[in-house]
């Protein structure tokens, strides 16, 4: 039998994670042999993981990493099952390097293959599996390149990555607040122009049908009713659609006996009116048309052009909320 010291003990323990008892059982069973008991536990971590398989791991760590230029971020997202084991140091630590390793790839198939101090990622999570007990995988994985890159994770729980169209000298300040905008708000797209029609014309449809059934309720109690849109997206307002509400604005200011020469100032800023009561989507999922997190008197696109000749040049996001 082999002599397994205290040593060779702690020696497996700080590769692996595992507990005392578990580095020994292993060495044991390997006779002494390091790189066998290291696959002692990663075979340990196969079984549980095949019994945890079809476990939820909806909780866990979220990682964003910026390379030196500023040019490239990831954003990534280690799962496990429990709050518990998410808030532990040890896996805070083992989610940073895998945001590590997530930075020098391009895609997660590429992340589960690259190497981990002599295996591969997968490897490594089949054997935290084992030592852990829980169910340890890569959730989300996003990256983005741009001329200037900047990231914000609230929490650990939600990680975002914004890419600027310039390298500006305020660039940093621009992208972090863009990037705490899309991890508080969690916009879908850039801008109204990124919407399929088909999505925004299926959208309009429920979102009227939800209103008017909303209001037969509403009339039933005596309580005032909602206003029914016509549109909810800009990529609807057409010329023509805003030339028929000007004129329908322009009528309803004759019908008030409202004077002509004034019209100039009051058609504007029912015109704007009009817009944001019918563009309800872009709000809701256009980060440029969203009300900026920080100063709700302007938009996100407004807050960019007001920090100089730069532009949201895109955006990703990775949460476990």
């Amino acid at each position: 039998m082999a002599n397994i010291t205290a040593a060779d003990v702690k020696k497996l323990r700080e590769a692996t994670g595992a507990g005392m008892m578990d580095c020994k059982k292993a060495l044991v069973e390997a006779e002494g042999d390091f790189d066998k008991a290291i696959t002692v536990l990663r075979k340990r971590g196969q079984k549980v993981a095949e019994k945890r398989a079809d476990r939820d791991s909806s909780e866990g760590a979220v990682i964003a990493k910026i390379n030196a230029d500023n040019t490239r971020g990831v954003v990534v997202s280690l799962n496990c099952e429990t709050d518990f084991v998410a808030k532990n140091d040890s896996f805070v630590a083992l989610a940073n390097k895998m945001g590590d390793i997530a930075l020098s790839v391009n895609s997660k198939e590429e992340m589960l293959a690259a190497d981990f101090d002599g295996m591969t990622v997968a490897d490594k999570l089949i054997e935290q599996t084992g030592v852990i007990g829980e169910k340890i995988e890569i959730g989300g994985y996003e990256t983005l390149e741009a001329p200037f890159v900047g990231a914000y994770v609230h929490g650990n729980k939600i990680g975002a990555l914004t890419g600027l169209s310039e390298a500006t000298a305020n660039a940093s300040e621009i992208a972090k607040s863009v990037a705490m905008q899309v991890a508080s708000m969690g916009a879908t797209t850039l801008s109204y122009k990124d919407f399929d029609p088909a999505y925004v014309a299926s959208e309009t449809e429920a979102r009227i049908a939800a209103i008017e059934k909303e209001n037969i309720e509403l009339g039933r109690l005596g309580k005032t009713l909602k206003n029914v849109p016509q549109y909810i997206s800009m990529s609807q307002l057409t010329d023509e659609v805003l030339a028929k509400a000007e004129t329908a604005i322009k009528e309803q200011l004759a019908a008030e006996g409202k004077p002509e020469k004034i019209w100039g100032n009051i058609v504007p800023g029912k015109i704007a009116r009009f817009i944001s009561d019918n563009t309800t989507l872009d709000h809701e999922q256009c980060l440029l048309d969203q009300r900026f997190i920080m100063d709700d008197s302007k938009n996100v696109a407004e807050y960019v052009a007001s920090k100089g000749d730069v532009a949201v040049a895109g955006f990703k996001r990775v949460s476990l909320v």
